[in-house]
């Protein structure tokens, strides 16, 4: 059999094979993220032909272009078998669309003129940026960025929801590292990097974030940067990390100082924002998350649709935080076996440092849910959650749903890594656990719940006193009244 492969643009960008000899059963371009299939047809004279899109749609959502990666041309039989089959890539094939075809590689790149995409095109879209008349008007417009861009979603998006409700006339910007990050109805991506990227950066009157600015920030008078972060603490944050680095602490205040206003959960999580950040003699307003505004308001029969999952069916979702000393999420559990030993669906979400990184689990009952764009939507489809030392577990509290915490590296986390602001063990609102068979056994065992049933209520107390299913109402009448941006 021989392959040859071309990238067609018309009528939408999709790599072509076309091959001589027995047609494979399927092809398919397949990512750590995504992943496009489609069945060959018959051309004749003993030929066939193959379309795949250099698009995909995820759980019921938009056909939107394909996440930046190194994806692999595979070809399968009927019994699924890979077929090692050489590809021969045409001269127009080489090089378009900003997609690179090497053989059986494709690389996809975020679609940024190549002009603009290199250290030295970055450096002249800074300085113009940079040098941007200190009188230029700003636009009535919010820049908004969660995640570096990976994603649309966390405070945010729940911002930018209401903010389209009441103040339909703002501009809305969403910051995204590349076109396949679906943003909110009505707003405009702009890829992290382009010249449209620094131009809204550099001229919407209003930012909300919830991390880090990272590239060069210069504040235009009447510029006004909301950091909404993006959850309350329990290990430690930049300046209370655990070793003296002098460079780490220059890094920590010159990006606090960037920011305006600081948006909290609670009470507790203010303090330590403003200690963690040096964020001194600056407002932090205390109004819940309103991320969280659909933990109470939402229904999850839509979600688990998307993902298909039966209205019937346990779910449980797995998300662990990131670790300072691997990539990639961590292997602790066998999800495939705790599916099976607990009845149920597991989703399991890695933190938003390893989507990049990491590439999706699979197995029966096992759906990998990283790249879902807001995992406030998985906690409402969610019966309970399992966590480690990630800040979801103040979020999931208010929805009064069992917790679950797997902690089996909880001595390296808590003395070597990071280190805590309170004793987990102490005042965990749920079972704590350290190996597989102890998770299993407590997730079957309704009386683990039952068990610490008042640290439960003490927490939410504590922690979920706000999210009331009207932080987001709150945040933005604050942004509103306080003319950080006009109704319009």
């Amino acid at each position: 059999m021989t392959i040859t492969a071309r990238i067609d643009t018309d009528p939408v960008p999709a790599l072509v094979l076309h091959g001589v000899g027995a047609a494979p059963a399927a092809a398919g371009l397949v990512g750590r993220r995504a992943r496009v299939e489609a069945t060959p047809q018959d051309a004749g004279d003993g030929q066939w032909s193959v379309e795949l899109p250099l698009r995909a749609s995820r759980w019921g959502g938009p056909s939107l272009p394909l996440p930046s990666g190194v994806y692999e041309v595979r070809l399968t039989d009927g019994a699924g078998t890979r077929l090692e089959v050489p590809v021969t890539v045409s001269e127009t094939a080489a090089t378009t669309l900003r997609a690179r075809l090497d053989g059986d590689r494709l690389t996809v790149r975020a679609p940024i003129d190549p002009a603009y995409d290199s250290g030295e095109g970055q450096a002249a879209l800074e300085r113009r940026y940079a040098n941007r008349p200190p009188g230029a008007d700003l636009e009535n417009a919010v820049f908004f960025e969660s995640f570096y861009g990976r994603n649309a979603s966390c405070n945010p998006r729940a911002i930018d929801r209401e903010l389209a409700r009441v103040a339909p006339g703002v501009t809305r910007y969403w910051s995204v590292v590349d076109l396949s990050v679906a943003v909110p109805d009505g707003a405009i991506p702009v890829i992290e990097g382009s010249p449209q990227w620094w131009r809204a950066r550099g001229s919407a009157r209003l930012l909300v974030v919830n991390d880090w600015l990272r590239r060069r920030y210069t504040r235009r008078p009447g510029q006004v940067v909301l950091q909404t972060w993006h959850g309350t603490p329990l290990k430690r944050l930049a300046l209370h990390r655990p070793g003296f680095d002098p460079r780490r602490m220059v890094a920590v205040v010159r990006e606090s100082r960037r920011w305006d206003v600081l948006l909290a959960q609670n009470a507790y999580g203010a303090r330590i924002l403003r200690k963690a950040y040096a964020f001194l003699r600056r407002p932090i307003w205390v109004e819940g998350y309103p991320r969280n505004d659909v933990l109470v308001t939402g229904d999850g029969a839509a979600v688990r649709a998307a993902l298909g999952i039966a209205p019937d069916a346990r779910v449980l979702l797995y998300a662990p935080t990131w670790r300072d000393d691997r990539d990639e999420i961590v292997d602790f559990l066998d999800l495939e076996r705790l599916a099976r030993d607990t009845d149920a669906v597991v989703m399991v979400r890695g933190h938003s440092r390893t989507l990049l990184p990491g590439s999706d689990a699979a197995g029966a009952r096992v759906i990998d849910v990283t790249a879902y764009p807001d995992i406030s939507e998985l906690l409402v489809a969610a019966d309970a959650l399992i966590t480690d030392y990630s800040s979801v577990m103040f979020d999931f509290t208010a929805t009064g749903k069992p917790l679950y915490f797997f902690t089996p590296d909880v001595d390296h986390y808590r003395g070597e890594l990071r280190g805590f602001y309170f004793d987990l063990a102490a005042h965990a609102p749920g079972p704590l656990t350290a190996t597989q068979a102890e998770l299993t056994a407590a997730l079957n065992d309704p009386a683990a719940v039952t068990a610490v049933a008042d640290r439960y209520a003490r927490w939410r107390d504590r922690f979920n006193a706000r999210d009331d299913g009207h932080a987001a109402e709150r945040v933005v009448a604050r942004i509103l009244d306080q003319g950080f941006v006009d109704r319009g």
